[in-house]
């Protein structure tokens, strides 16, 4: 039997974003679809047992909690090596793309974007000078590389002179759990959310490269443009938030208008995304950009960038703009609001688009890339 060692740090309960959302959907299913493999789980701390999906994973919490590079380094350096000789692991998988140079087991890292190069200002200096450091020698360690998008392979080529056979490309995929919802369910979500009334959404990572000053400028801009009752959600945690933020906000002339209700529960996430009149996710970089196709299958329009990955994910379905541009944010949510038309066919073309991509899908494209790791 085969063993396959998996780094799971950030399979954490409640806080699934895009690179724990992409770990828990791929290893829902390889772990099921191929039992005649053993994985065995790699936690960095006490780990929950919604993640143990089939009896043939083998959890193990490795200690120290990796939340810092020094941690970083200690964990994939001096631990991690250990546990696979331990367990005689055949592959390391490592959906968040860390590796161990301290290791000989064929490694394949999912290196999501390189956001870190680009736009090293948005990243705490430590982080940054790990990042930096340590991605680079992961990249030519690496026995193959997995990345999520036709502009990630490129970069990684690019940034990194690797070979582009090296690199395959595995799109996200769209959960079941997000679909249009019924009229009523969207009231109460405007109820709950934007005082009873329409209102575009943003959500995920409140962090600088999510572009949140410039949307919120848009928003008043539309506001003052045109008379509406429209809100605006801003919808996660404030882990990142910023002191040019705080006073973007503290400006906007339409404050009131402006809401944070945090991080929002998996279970009223896909409420949350159809009850809106449109989703705005113009941020700079990104190496997918999950809640473009996210919002697609709940039946929602889309405003998103014409940066990175954006365009090759939204296709023709979504309202492209320049996101360092107020006027063509704002110009888009005046199309949105003002146009039932103009709606109602994005809405179509982002359910045709969302089609696309599925983590069944995604899930046989990582196994096909583990296949292709000599020696596996």
């Amino acid at each position: 039997m085969k063993t396959i060692a998996v780094n799971t740090r950030l399979l954490l309960p409640g806080k699934l974003e895009g690179l724990g959302r992409f770990a828990d959907e791929t290893l829902r299913r390889l772990t099921k679809n191929h039992p005649e493999i053993r994985f065995i789980f790699l936690f960095d701390r006490p780990f929950s047992q919604e993640f143990i999906y089939s009896d043939n994973i083998i959890p193990i919490s490795i200690f120290p909690p990796a939340r810092h590079p020094l941690l970083f380094y200690w964990w994939f350096e001096w631990s991690l090596p250990s546990i696979l000789e331990k367990y005689k692991a055949d592959l390391f998988l490592s959906p968040d793309g860390y590796l161990s140079l301290s290791s000989n087991v064929p490694q394949l890292p999912v290196i999501h974007d390189l956001n870190f190069e680009h736009n090293p200002q948005d990243i705490v200096w430590y982080n940054r000078i790990h990042f930096q450091y340590f991605f680079p020698k992961y990249a030519t360690k690496a026995s193959r590389i997995a990345t999520v998008s036709e502009f990630s392979a490129k970069d990684i080529e690019k940034r990194y002179q690797i070979d582009r056979n090296k690199i395959d490309v595995i799109y996200n995929g769209v959960s079941n759990q997000f679909h249009p919802c019924q009229p009523e369910e969207k009231e109460k979500s405007q109820t709950k959310y934007a005082n009873g009334k329409p209102y575009f959404l943003y959500w995920g990572a409140i962090h600088p490269r999510k572009n949140i000053i410039h949307l919120i400028q848009a928003f008043c801009q539309f506001k003052q443009q045109t008379s509406n009752p429209v809100q605006l959600v801003i919808a996660g945690s404030k882990s990142f938030w910023t002191a040019e933020m705080e006073t973007a906000w503290q400006s906007a002339a339409f404050r009131d208008e402006i809401h944070f209700p945090g991080r929002i529960p998996e279970n009223e996430l896909n409420t949350l995304i159809s009850g809106a009149l449109g989703v705005c996710y113009t941020t700079l970089f990104e190496g997918f950009g999950l809640p473009i196709i996210e919002a697609f299958a709940a039946g929602t329009p889309v405003i998103t960038s014409n940066v990175t990955s954006m365009p090759e994910i939204a296709g023709n379905a979504a309202l492209l703009v320049d996101p360092l541009s107020v006027n063509q944010i704002a110009n888009a949510m005046k199309q949105l609001f003002l146009s039932e038309s103009d709606r109602n066919s994005l809405i179509q073309l982002g359910l045709e688009r969302a089609t696309q991509f599925n983590w069944n899908k995604t899930t046989e494209l990582l196994w096909n890339s583990i296949e292709k790791v000599k020696k596996f």
